[in-house]
């Protein structure tokens, strides 16, 4: 499909993409909403930045639109139309946003219970009749244990960042809540990676579902632009000033692989009068989210992060991302290049090398982008 009026889309959504001026959609949401929106169950393999999230919003939001329109509206408290889950309250709240853009048209009301916020916040979203829950997998099993939750209704189930969740150790949960839901629900699985774990759940628990994976999910995008600097004698700082005098128009995101590593370059970066904060695990969580949202209004010029915010994170103006330590593995590279260069847009990873870190650099240099 070559823009998105070609697809069969109701007209609240069609026209909250107009006033988005949202036309042409990306690779996974263009291979993707023909099955969802017939109804079929899918799992979607994608690289990040490509636009998975819009992909089950609007099959999610349409049915249960469509459900409303013909007098099966939801009345009563606790019982949502569509689960969608994710691993982290961080990526939950991003979700929202998104669903949220369409809500002041389609009406339908989308409610959070993320793990990381007080319980009673969770109590209070759930108390009153709402169609989507955004949900970490947790959460919603406290919910539901203490009689807050039902879910025999649930039409739409959808696993977001299905390896991260995995990664988490939830698939237990998981399963307790797929055996939870209609045997008839429609299921949409979306991951970044294609794991053993993740082939192993859409084989074990998504009966006869179809795989859609995308060219790029293992490859870096053509408007990536990647510079390697060798570090000598372990002395990275001087080597990041020179980096910083480059200015850039957007926000720096910075990558260590410590909650130490952070720590130490956070302090050294404010010593030297750059404005930066740190987006970690382990830290107060209210801290977390103001640092991240002075980071996205441009406030602070560099976050400085462990792999968490390598993943599903999407803030639009990262222009530049800096390995200030390489990962080890290269699924976490490529998460943490995914954080720039999103959706067309340009932009640039610098790595910082040392000996130990040749065996990855060699094995980039044969990923050919996209």
């Amino acid at each position: 499909m070559s823009s998105f009026k070609s697809f069969d889309l109701i007209p609240s959504i069609q026209s909250t993409l107009k006033k988005m001026d949202f036309s042409v959609p990306t690779e996974i949401q263009g291979r993707t909403l023909p099955a969802l929106l017939k109804g079929d169950s899918i799992a979607g393999i994608a690289e990040t930045g490509s636009g998975k999230t819009l992909s089950y919003a609007m099959p999610v939001l349409q049915r249960i639109k469509q459900l409303e329109e013909t007098g099966d509206a939801v009345s009563e408290a606790g019982r949502p139309r569509s689960v969608i889950l994710v691993p982290s309250s961080d990526l939950g709240e991003q979700v929202a946003k998104v669903f949220k853009l369409f809500t002041h048209e389609t009406r339908l009301r989308v409610r959070t219970a993320l793990g990381g916020t007080a319980m009673s916040i969770a109590r209070k979203n759930v108390a009153a009749p709402f169609e989507i829950l955004l949900a970490t997998p947790g959460r919603l099993e406290q919910l539901m244990e203490l009689g807050l939750l039902n879910l025999s209704d649930v039409r739409f189930l959808v696993f977001d960042e299905a390896d991260q969740i995995l990664d988490q150790g939830f698939l237990p949960s998981v399963k307790r809540i797929l055996r939870t839901c209609p045997e008839d629900r429609q299921l949409a699985l979306f991951s970044a990676t294609a794991s053993d774990a993740v082939r192993a759940l859409i084989e074990e628990m998504f009966n006869e579902t179809q795989i859609i994976e995308t060219k790029g999910r293992h490859r870096l995008v053509s408007t990536l632009k990647t510079e390697n600097l060798v570090i000598q004698n372990g002395r990275r700082f001087p080597v990041l000033e020179e980096v910083l005098a480059k200015e850039v128009t957007g926000g720096t995101l910075m990558f260590a692989n410590t909650r130490e590593q952070c720590d130490k370059l956070a302090e050294e970066l404010l010593e030297h009068g750059y404005r930066c904060a740190i987006y970690r695990g382990d830290m107060d969580k209210l801290e977390r989210r103001a640092n991240l949202k002075n980071f996205r209004e441009g406030n602070l010029e560099i976050l400085i992060s462990t792999d968490l915010a390598s993943r599903g994170l999407d803030v639009e103006h990262v222009d530049r991302v800096i390995n200030y330590h390489l990962p080890k593995e290269m699924k976490n590279y490529l998460h943490r290049a995914g954080r720039t260069a999103r959706a067309g847009r340009s932009g640039t990873v610098i790595n910082f090398v040392t000996d130990r870190d040749r065996n990855l650099i060699k094995r980039l240099e044969t990923i050919r982008p996209i």
